[in-house]
């Protein structure tokens, strides 16, 4: 029995360091946070029944230590957290003494250290006791101040983020499905190991400071060492005082906020940790946790089992991605019905059959519908022969590094290989067209309506035929067709955006009509001449936007919308020296004055202001129309004495 016992612990630990190993590489994950936590349980409860702990078992150890860059010992060893799902535990553990409880994010943890004032060293936290040397990166990771007041020995911990509507953003700019990441943290992981510092910078990887390791001050308040952060310019996660007697309704509060949609910032979970940091210092280390340092909480997944119906393949560029459509289940307070099955790979790891397979599906940290494993098998899995969009035939292609098996249309002409570009062409940043869904578009691409860019604004020619699909009406049809006129007015850089030309972002258009403004874009265009000398762009990505012109079919479409849509005339240096000149604004909530929060930021950075996403030192107003909402940001603001304008307010000092 001890040898059957001896021979699974072998396999969990094999599995759980191998899905480590894709985790902290930026791979693509080879088991779900579901299953690790469970099998990592299983291993934990074998050790105890059998008193064999294995040499490399991930329950002794701090982490997976990366393959690749300058290795560098930790000066304060950044042991893991014991984790719960249960709330009694994160009580009993709290007990008498306050607590603070704050968000765990999905990132990349970071150590930086400065010495007189300057940042000196920043590592990945690796194995715990040995990270990763990234100091060239630095000046590419927001957030990251690199000059601070304090001039002691400082070192504090952080988490290196991707927002959920940046990590869209980029993934649509990679032309290549195989370049494109599952989500914010792959991403993240994977450009701290570049070593192009401005392709970093674009990838707006943002440092959240969650603890002050090291200050040479007596500071023996969590709260007050997180307040001196802020302080010193970094951006801090969110946290609160709270008790064992109100613990719960503080993660409640948190959990909320999940699952209401207001986190842009990727967490799995909430960490609590004692107000008194000395006593916190003061635990034991039991296998790889610090035993006061901290206790982090996963929320618990709440599985429901429901019937596959069909698999939904869905064409977008080459690749044609498989969802799982089964029957409607109640999880989290809401209904799922759908769920991506990522690639064949992940089917055939999942095991998934025919319709009449019975599935276990969850809410992924509350927010993504995932299926987590079959329970029962009915017939085998069906792989299309042929494309969805254009029927040519399919082909499936395994990636060089990950192995992974991804299904492609081999028809190069396939229309739906323009799905993802149509997809940016209609989004906020880029041209806003409420109504327009990937789903729509695929459905118009397939009905013959939608061809080029252009096309989207002859829609009407199809407004009887339109009205006639399925789930589309006299109103639905009005109000695409309004938000699509609306769409006509627009920013310069959004319209760039929205064309889709590789390497430009709407950062990177800016910076070009600052330079050179609209019209100078246009005679540059025009005569070949390129960007080079724009500060921030270089030859790659001037090279990008000729090559993209240079295609016959670019350029008439460009015309072509040039003569339907009213771009602005932005002229060169706009940015500098206007009404706002020197002035930071962080916009949050719901606007009416302006058409969205873009819109309001594009009017404070022609007038030469600057508008961020997070409330620092740094910034001169918040604009909140809940002036007296609690929120994060309100108190954060409040703490720093800088002043709420609504809409309103804003308008009568600064003007519109």
């Amino acid at each position: 029995m001890q040898t059957d016992k001896e021979m699974k612990m072998r396999e969990l630990v094999r599995r759980l360091n191998e899905a480590s190993e894709r985790y902290y590489n930026g791979q693509e994950e080879s088991m779900s946070n579901f299953e690790w936590d469970e099998q990592f349980d299983e291993l934990t409860r074998l050790e105890e029944e059998t008193g064999i702990i294995l040499p490399d078992s991930p329950t002794h150890t701090t982490g997976y230590e990366g393959k690749s860059g300058e290795r560098e010992a930790h000066e304060f060893p950044a042991l893991s957290l014991a984790k719960t799902k249960r709330i009694d535990e994160l009580i009993k553990w709290a007990g008498e003494r306050p607590v603070y409880l704050s968000w765990k994010l999905d990132g990349l943890t970071l150590v930086a250290t400065y010495d007189r004032g300057m940042l000196t060293k920043v590592l990945t936290r690796g194995n715990g006791t040995v990270g990763t040397n990234i100091t060239h990166l630095a000046k590419a990771i927001y957030d990251l101040p690199q000059k601070i007041a304090y001039t002691g020995h400082l070192v504090v911990r952080g988490e290196a983020t991707i927002s959920y509507s940046d990590f869209e953003e980029l993934n649509a700019m990679m032309e290549e499905e195989e370049e494109r990441y599952a989500n914010p943290r792959n991403l993240a992981s994977g450009t701290l190991s570049l070593d192009d510092v401005e392709k970093v910078k674009e990838r707006k990887v943002h440092f959240n400071a969650f603890t002050l390791v090291h200050i040479d001050e007596p500071m023996v308040s969590w709260g007050e060492r997180m307040n001196f952060l802020r302080k010193q310019g970094f951006v801090t996660v969110e946290y609160e005082k709270t008790s064992a007697e109100s613990l719960a309704q503080t993660v409640e509060s948190f959990t909320q906020k999940v699952e209401r949609g207001q986190m842009d910032i990727p967490v799995d979970g909430l960490v609590i940790c004692y107000e008194d940091t000395v006593y916190a210092a003061s635990g034991s280390v039991t296998g790889h946790h610090a035993t006061r340092a901290g206790y982090a909480f996963k929320w618990e997944d709440e599985v429901a089992e429901s019937t596959l119906s069909y698999v939904e393949w869905s064409c977008a560029r080459s690749t044609i991605s498989p969802v799982a459509v089964f029957e409607p289940v109640e999880l989290e307070g809401t209904t799922v019905s759908r769920a991506s099955l990522c690639n064949i790979s992940e089917m055939r790891r999942l095991g998934i059959g025919d319709k009449g397979t019975k599935i276990h599906c969850i809410k992924s940290n509350k927010i993504i519908p995932k299926v987590i494993g079959v329970v029962e098998k009915v017939g085998e899995l069906v792989i299309p022969k042929t494309c969805p969009t254009c029927h040519a035939a399919t082909e499936i292609r395994v990636s060089k590094g990950s192995k992974t098996e991804t299904l492609h249309c081999t028809n190069p002409a396939c229309p739906a290989k323009n799905v993802q570009k149509f997809t940016r062409f209609v989004s906020r940043q880029g041209m806003d067209i409420d109504g327009l869904s990937i789903q729509t578009i695929i459905r118009f691409i397939n009905q013959g309506y939608i061809c080029n860019y252009a096309d989207v604004y002859t829609l009407s020619a199809y407004d009887k035929e339109i009205k006639a699909l399925e789930g589309f009406g006299e109103k639905s049809c009005e109000n695409l067709k309004a938000s699509i006129e609306k769409s006509k007015q627009v920013h310069p850089a959004n319209f760039l955006f929205a064309l889709c030309i590789p390497l430009i972002g709407v950062d990177a258009a800016k910076k070009i009509l600052k330079s050179i403004g609209w019209k100078g874009f246009l005679k540059r265009l025009e005569e070949g001449t390129g960007f080079v000398d724009v500060e921030g762009i270089g030859p790659e990505k001037s090279g990008s936007i000729l090559s993209w012109y240079d295609d016959e079919e670019n350029r008439r479409v460009f015309q072509q919308l040039l003569t339907i849509l009213n771009i602005e005339d932005v002229e060169a240096d706009a940015n500098v020296g206007g009404d706002l000149a020197g002035l930071t604004f962080v916009i949050t909530g719901d606007v009416h004055s302006f058409k969205n929060r873009n819109e309001f930021k594009a009017y404070v950075e022609a007038k030469g202001g600057s508008v961020t996403g997070s409330v620092s030192k740094k910034t001169n107003y918040l604009v909140n129309n809940d002036v007296d909402s609690t929120s994060s940001k309100n108190k954060k603001a409040k703490e720093l004495g800088i002043p709420i304008l609504s809409e309103e307010d804003f308008i009568h000092r600064f003007g519109k």
